[in-house]
């Protein structure tokens, strides 16, 4: 990941934490591997207390803003910590994955 990408993360990790508490929040894929390209989407998985729709749009909103702002498409993964350990999807390759390559903001 780059320093540019890295400040990217760090600034919507701060912009979402003024609504709703951030739990855990990594990059992950093709940009925290090294092999993203000029086109590349940033994957950013964010892990919140709680979230409803409102508060989801809200992120989604951030996220939009600082897409648009710096012209790199950001495509987010947001979960609840119960969605995480005790849903389906606490089995997921995706999970497993951020877990494995993702970079912790």
């Amino acid at each position: 990941m780059t320093e540019t990408e890295y400040k990217l993360a760090l600034m919507i990790k701060e912009r979402i934490s003024k609504i709703v508490k951030i739990l855990d929040i990594k990059v992950f894929g093709s940009r925290a591997i090294g092999t993203s390209d000029n086109y590349s989407d940033m994957d950013i998985f964010i892990e919140v207390e709680f979230l409803n729709s409102e508060i989801k749009d809200k992120i989604r909103e951030i996220i939009w803003e600082i897409s648009v702002e710096y012209s790199i498409y950001i495509s987010p993964l947001i979960l609840t910590k119960d969605e995480v350990t005790n849903s389906p999807l606490r089995a997921s390759p995706i999970l497993e994955n951020i877990e494995k390559e993702g970079i912790k903001i």
